[in-house]
């Protein structure tokens, strides 16, 4: 039978009002890239072969029974949720365990080979590709990261507008009340109180600290330098600040504290709606406020064209007037030697199955698809998996 660990964070119940386009157009372009891949393959659609010359990460695991286990990202967390079952129904000699913890967790326990994939929001470092070259970061879908906060006066659907520069000081203390003017400048109308804004932040190793920090550098790089990007950061101190592990416990801390602001992956966007909390409108680099919404997010994708063939790219604050600024590639951080071919081969069925019959779950956690670009370099990082 299927053995499934989530951990900290649970599939959301279904999606949210308003977003209805959503899963129509990530289906399309999910059947798109998939149909595209299928006639370069001649293979099955749900599972194309891989488009890599002389050497193909195979379509389907081995016959004996296996165990693969992963641990990560909580961001990602609800997708791995999806996927253990759907996975384990098509193929049912494999069991996916799946544990949410956390992106910066999920690269170490790959890299102590403790774990066979690590789920992370960040790319590998550097000092991380240098430590250990036989780790390889392979996108598997593409995500967003909300900003979330919790004032009494103001109705969720007002979506109050921020942007990296106010987020940045808020941050760093220089804005402390949510009636401060740099605030009412960006939400005219808005009912804005006096009162104390409490910060709420990843007290773990996060790729989603890596994203936001990164949003907030980018549109100001004075007030949050480039010392102040990673998974953990040196945060400003504030008086009340709170730390959160996990992003389900970062959704009910917020929930929880009148006056908070923090910050969470779509993938909680319904947990985000139930719980009453505001998503805020973000700030791009055309100066428009907007949501994560599909198109946003295609929007965002479409302006980086140049993803390079180790897949390690930034994706925070694209260009383009509809363009939601804080947006990643979801990876899966694996070795590329393994233990025995047979897990090999597994781990590589796994993976392409992610990138191809796997997108038929994105839109249960507000996910989008690899652009087939993006799907053929992951097929490449995934052919190099050898036992």
């Amino acid at each position: 039978m299927l053995s499934l660990v989530t951990g900290q964070a649970q599939p959301p119940p279904g999606g949210c009002p308003g977003r209805g386009a959503l899963g129509l157009v990530m289906t399309a372009l999910a059947l798109a890239a998939v149909l595209g891949l299928a006639a370069c393959s001649g293979g099955n659609p749900s599972l194309p072969s891989s488009p890599v010359p002389g050497g193909a990460a195979p379509t389907t695991p081995a016959s004996a029974p296996q165990t693969l286990s992963e641990t990560g990202s909580s961001l990602m967390a609800p997708l791995f949720a999806q996927w253990a079952p759907a996975y384990h129904a098509q193929f049912s000699q494999v069991d996916l365990h799946t544990a949410s913890s956390s992106s910066g967790t999920g690269i170490a326990s790959a890299a102590a080979g403790t774990i066979d994939i690590g789920a992370s929001d960040a790319y590998l470092s550097p000092a991380d590709v240098t430590k250990h070259p036989n780790l390889v970061n392979i996108p598997l879908a593409v995500a967003a990261l909300m900003v979330i906060c919790n004032v009494p006066a103001v109705s969720p659907s007002t979506h109050l507008r921020l942007n990296g520069t106010v987020l940045a000081r808020i941050f760093s203390g220089a804005i402390t009340r949510w009636n401060d003017p740099a605030i009412r400048s960006l939400n005219p109308g808005a009912a804005l109180p006096g009162s104390t804004i409490v910060l709420v932040h990843r007290a773990d190793s996060s790729g989603s600290t890596f994203l936001f920090t990164s949003y907030m550098n980018a549109q100001d790089p004075t007030d949050w330098t480039s010392s102040l990007i990673g998974t953990t950061v040196a945060w400003p101190k504030q008086p009340g600040e709170l730390g959160a592990k996990g992003s389900s416990a970062m959704v009910s801390t917020v929930a929880s504290v009148p006056g908070s602001i923090g910050y969470v992956g779509v993938s909680y966007l319904s947990a985000v709606t139930k719980a009453g909390e505001d998503e805020v409108a973000l700030g791009n680099t055309a100066g428009n406020y907007v949501l994560p919404t599909a198109t946003a997010i295609q929007a965002g994708l479409a302006s980086f064209t140049n993803t390079p063939a180790n897949e390690t790219i930034s994706l925070i604050n694209g260009s383009g007037g509809q363009v939601y600024p804080i947006i990643n590639y979801e990876y899966a951080i694996v070795s590329v030697s393994q233990a025995s071919a047979t897990l090999a081969q597994d781990l590589r069925a796994f993976l392409s199955w992610a990138i191809s019959g796997g997108t038929a779950e994105l839109a249960q956690v507000n996910f989008q698809p690899l652009p087939p670009s993006v799907v053929t370099l992951s097929q490449s990082q995934i052919a190099k998996i050898k036992g």
